[in-house]
């Protein structure tokens, strides 16, 4: 018995390294996907010793400290860096930077990601659409509570060197982050003063 679940430790272990060495190397920012790619590459696809999320990210700070070092801080700082600008750039609609790019585990792939809060999702369309800002929209779909799900107006498009996403909530909602996909607890958010803060190292 013990045998096995030691294995079944070791698996786990293994396919959570995977998935993080694919979210910091091949873009892969969903942490399911990431697990099943990374199951099926180690000869696993139906393996029940799939790890947590959490432990995926665990893994995925230490991959980015063992394998990019400095590389990772100047990466992170150039993101914040533009979610500062985009941020400042989109002060009307109160945008609150979340996402791999605050938490710091961002990888080379990684988006600029936003949450932005208007009276209507077409009062950002139009503020792009103005300023003659070519964009994607789509829907995200996201937890907002240990039972409900659901989908916000999306809005994708590049400043620079940086993918920018952008998710628009009601104003009402800006007390009420949705849930994070790591420990499932409301995503942290971090307004332009605090993004500034972090860049200064304060």
């Amino acid at each position: 018995m013990g045998k096995t679940s030691g294995r079944d430790q070791q698996m786990r272990a293994r396919i959570a390294q995977e998935a993080a060495r694919m979210m910091g190397e091949e873009g892969v920012q969903d942490y399911y996907a990431a697990k099943r790619k990374a199951a099926q590459r180690l000869g696993a696809p139906d393996t029940r010793n799939m790890p947590r999320n959490s432990e995926v990210e665990v893994a995925l700070e230490e991959y980015q400290r063992l394998f990019r070092g400095g590389q990772q801080a100047g990466h992170l700082k150039a993101l914040r860096e533009g979610a500062a600008r985009a941020m400042r750039f989109l002060a009307d609609f109160s945008p609150r930077l979340v996402g791999s790019v605050l938490s710091g585990t961002a990888g080379q792939h990684a988006d600029i990601n936003l949450h932005l809060f208007a009276d209507t999702p077409e009062e950002v369309s139009l503020f792009l659409i103005e300023l003659h800002i070519p964009f994607q929209d789509s829907q995200k779909r996201m937890h907002i509570s240990r039972d409900e799900w659901q989908e916000f107006p999306c809005y994708a498009f590049s400043a620079g060197d940086h993918a920018i996403d952008l998710v628009v909530f009601p104003h009402e909602r800006r007390r009420e982050a949705p849930l994070g996909p790591v420990d499932g607890k409301p995503m942290r958010r971090a307004g332009l003063e605090e993004v500034e803060q972090l860049l200064n190292g304060s």
